[in-house]
Order: C-alpha cells, then structure tokens, then sequence
C-alpha cells in the first residue's frame, strides 16, 4: 500500500513540475515578439548593439522571437561606401515589427519601419504615420487624409495601399493591413528626388539691360529634418567625431569644404565643423 502511494505521489508531482514547466514556456514566449528585416544592399543587423545577423533577417520562429520592449535597431550596409541607419524600435507581444531600409548615397537613401501595438477598445483600429520629413501628405487608398505626422481613427480592417509623398522627395508606396485591437505605426524615410523642375527666366523688353558686377559666391548648407529633431556637428568627418555643436532643421551654413557623405559648415560663433550630408543639402 505504501509503494503505491509513494508511486502515486510520485507521479503526481512529475506531472505538475511538467505542468507548470509548459505554463512558464508558454508565459515566456506569449512575452516576445518578432522581428523582419529588409535591405538592399545587404547589411549587418545589430539590436542594442548587439549582432543579429545579416538581411534578409527574420525572428520570427518560437525560439528566436524578441522579448517585447524599446530597441534601437541599427543597419551596417556591407558596402562601406553608404552610410549606416539607426533608429529606435518596439517590439510589442505576439506580433511581427518589419523594418526596411534601401540605402543610397546622401540624402537618397529611403525606407519604412511598420509595428503594432495592441489598443484598449478591442473593436477599434488605428493607423498612426510618421515621416522624415514631416508635413508630408497621406494618402490612404489613393485618398488624401492628412499629413505627418497623422493619427488616422478607425480604418476599414482590410488591406490598404498608403502613400507618403512631399514636393521635392520621391514617393514612399506601403502596403499595409490594419486589424482591428491594434493601432498600426508607419514611419517613412523619403528619399530626396534627383529630378529638380526647370525654371525658365526671361527679361522682359522693357528693362534696361545693365552688366553686373562680379560677386562670389557663397555656397551654403541647409540641415534637413532630422529622427532626433537636431542634427550633431562634429570635429572630423566620422560619426566617431567628437561633438562641437548641434544646429536644426532649416538653418543654413556656409559651406566650407566637403568629403564623400560630410560638409564643412561654419557656425555662427566662427566654428567649423561637420554635418552627415544624409541629414544636409548644399
């Protein structure tokens, strides 16, 4: 009698160690997410510093998924003439982050990083846009519905074609889905377009025609918009550069020389100092 319940309580206790084994498997896994990630060219993927792997990249499988949380993501194109991206990223439970990046050199690099996030009111859905630059206008199936950055309540839950487009950038085209619960966030990096309008100038007849006097002149640089709302100015051209200095989107500089992907610009206080031309145009 007393083997039998020694082989029962035996029992017993193997079976709830693998019991709450299972449930702590499962509490885990429902606390992570999954990452995808795109490039072209191909790059190094690194996750708060640390190397994930090559792109195409996805963690997506049970074992590989990503604890739910705040990341900066990081993208080291293997060609090292382009520059890197950085930018921060959630990971939220039980659902795919996609992040794609087509680099170019300056400012025509473009891409698109698309998450969701879970919403109080179950029945609700969202889409939030975000650009780089901002005051960009939306289009949600070819149906203008703002600009960035834009909180848009309440779209069909079906599959949707979103433009972002700005005069003097290329178009960014995404295709999206958005379900219900969730509140969709798309952030859009749009390339500067290489193609400038053509200005025709001609003197009217009535003006008298005169011959001016030669002045130089000063080429200038202008910060664009920024992730971080500034942009940093460094003492040599590398992001290793110590910092002298921060300016903002919009100001302009004179141009004092330049390197592949770095101005030279002087400061108001007479400093010199160098902006990533990726966030720059002269």
């Amino acid at each position: 009698m007393k083997k039998i319940l020694f082989i029962f309580a035996a029992s017993f206790v193997l079976a709830l160690a693998l019991f709450l084994a299972v449930q702590y498997y499962l509490s885990i896994n429902a606390q992570k997410g999954a990452l995808q990630v795109t490039s072209a060219p191909e790059s190094k993927v690194y996750l708060n510093n640390k190397y994930l792997g090559q792109t195409p990249l996805c963690k997506c499988e049970a074992a590989d998924m990503l604890s739910a949380g705040e990341y900066t993501i990081r993208l080291v194109p293997l060609d090292s003439s382009l520059r890197e991206f950085q930018e921060k990223i959630t990971i939220s439970e039980a659902v795919l982050t996609v992040a794609d990046r087509k680099f170019g050199k300056n400012a025509l690099s473009e891409g698109s990083i698309i998450s969701l996030s879970p919403l109080a009111e179950r029945e609700k859905t969202e889409l939030l846009v975000v650009s780089f630059p901002q005051g960009s206008e939306v289009l949600l199936d070819d149906a203008t519905i703002g600009t960035t950055p834009l909180s848009h309540k309440d779209p069909t839950e079906s599959d949707h074609v979103l433009k972002i487009r700005k005069e003097g950038y290329n178009e960014k085209e995404v295709r999206i889905r958005t379900p219900r619960g969730y509140k969709l966030t798309v952030t859009a990096y749009l390339s500067t377009s290489t193609t400038a309008p053509q200005v025709a100038s001609e003197a009217a007849s009535s003006v008298v025609s005169i011959t001016p006097t030669p002045t130089p002149v000063q080429a200038r640089v202008t910060i664009l918009d920024t992730p971080t709302g500034f942009l940093r100015v460094r003492a040599t051209p590398a992001t290793t550069g110590a910092e002298v200095g921060r300016v903002s989107p919009g100001q302009s500089y004179p141009l004092s020389s330049e390197q592949s992907g770095w101005y030279e610009i002087s400061l108001e206080d007479g400093t010199k100092g160098w902006v990533s031309s990726d966030y720059a145009s002269k």
